[in-house]
């Protein structure tokens, strides 16, 4: 049987858990994860450029701040789990460095759009001026998830390969549970504090208000869809011919 750079050392002969495999990236389902990955994360950087005020919460004087790709980023970290705990962390840093790749040209021809003459006349104007407003800011919105995702994915994925190492098989759900956690906190931080110079955020509170509610929010829904992330993932192992050669293998030298 062949391996290639995201296959694991056999486990030791000791009854120990038959540590970590990992499937090939060339079967049918990474090329799906990585274009849902690249859609999410493009998306994401566009939405995130407005900002959105829901209101304050009564009696409290916190008022509800957050972007345009709140309820799209999340999907991005949820992916990044499931190609983690497939195909391994080497896997999940191509599709990362893919996405953002991908989000960086889409910024930079957002620039040379804006930059090209519009039609003559008031509507062309008004397009012009709308189009400025709306998609001249990604820049900075792309520059900011590029900063937060590459270290908090990268994060999140480095706690999924060490604890998939020592538990093998078992313990997915506490894998999901603690790179979630861990991952979004830090891409939070870093990405509200760049974010919100695009978004017109300008006091330290709102930053605040902004930071928490976006961290709470992005925690909450990941671990809402552990369920179905879970599921996901052990629906993929299966279905893997790569994956489950090297699960058999691995069970056999570990007996």
């Amino acid at each position: 049987m062949t391996t290639d750079k995201n296959s694991s050392p056999p486990p030791e002969q000791s009854g120990r858990p038959a540590g970590a495999v990992y499937a090939d990236r060339g079967s049918s389902h990474f090329d799906i994860l990585l274009a849902a990955m690249v859609t999410v994360v493009v998306l994401s950087g566009i939405g995130a450029a407005k900002g959105v005020s829901f209101g304050t919460i009564p009696g409290t004087g916190f008022e509800i701040l957050t972007d345009g790709g709140f309820f799209l980023f999340p999907l991005a970290y949820v992916l990044g789990d499931i190609i983690t705990e497939l195909y391994g962390a080497r896997s999940a840093r191509r599709a990362i460095l893919t996405s953002f790749a991908v989000s960086i040209l889409a910024s930079l021809s957002y620039q040379v759009i804006i930059a090209l003459p519009p039609f003559p006349g008031e509507f062309g104007q008004a397009k012009q001026e709308a189009l400025e407003l709306a998609l001249g800011p990604v820049w900075i919105i792309v520059l900011a998830g590029l900063a937060a995702f590459l270290v908090g994915q990268s994060l999140n994925s480095f706690v999924v390969t060490r604890m998939k190492r020592r538990m093998g098989e078992r313990g997915l759900i506490p894998r999901l549970f603690t790179s979630s956690g861990l991952g979004e906190l830090v891409d939070t931080i870093i990405f509200c504090s760049i974010a919100s110079v695009a978004i017109g955020i300008t006091t330290f509170e709102q930053w605040a208000e902004y930071t928490l509610l976006g961290f709470v929010y992005k925690v909450l829904v990941q671990y809402a869809m552990i369920p179905v992330t879970s599921a996901v993932i052990r629906w993929l192992k299966r279905t893997d011919t790569s994956y489950q050669q090297r699960l058999a293998a691995a069970r056999q030298s570990a007996a």
